[in-house]
């Protein structure tokens, strides 16, 4: 059985950090394109990162390029986000995502795609 499990979110004040942390089980991170999305209760899923599964090239959505930097410890198979000068517009319930490609960072996850069940990051202004 495949899960990810993430971890990190909380309350943070504006211009403050996080990292969000996670674990696979069941795959290997290095076999997939992985990554982040996050979503606002009533509102898109949105791309934040992904790393590509062949050359391993990560892009980020403009909204956190230059404050979140996405990174793997391929020992522990474990994922990281490290969010820096947050904004309360980045308030949201993350999600970790592991998938053939990155096509789940912009289009509907599919069957061929895995992700936890999400942390919440809060950001007071």
């Amino acid at each position: 059985e495949v899960q990810l499990v993430e971890s990190g979110g909380g309350l943070v004040q504006a211009g403050g950090s996080l990292r969000l942390s996670c674990t696979a089980s069941g795959i290997s991170f290095d076999d997939y394109a992985i990554g982040w999305f996050r979503q606002v209760p009533g509102k898109e899923r949105e791309g934040v990162s992904c790393i590509s599964k062949g050359d391993r090239s990560t892009l980020y959505a403009d909204s956190v390029q230059g404050r979140f930097t996405v990174s793997t410890d391929n020992l522990d198979n474990t994922m990281y986000l490290q969010m820096n000068r947050l904004k309360p517009e980045d308030t949201a319930v993350y999600y970790c995502a592991a998938g053939p490609t990155c096509r789940w960072y912009s289009l509907p996850l599919t069957k061929n795609d895995y992700w936890g069940q999400g942390t919440h990051v809060t950001v007071s202004s």
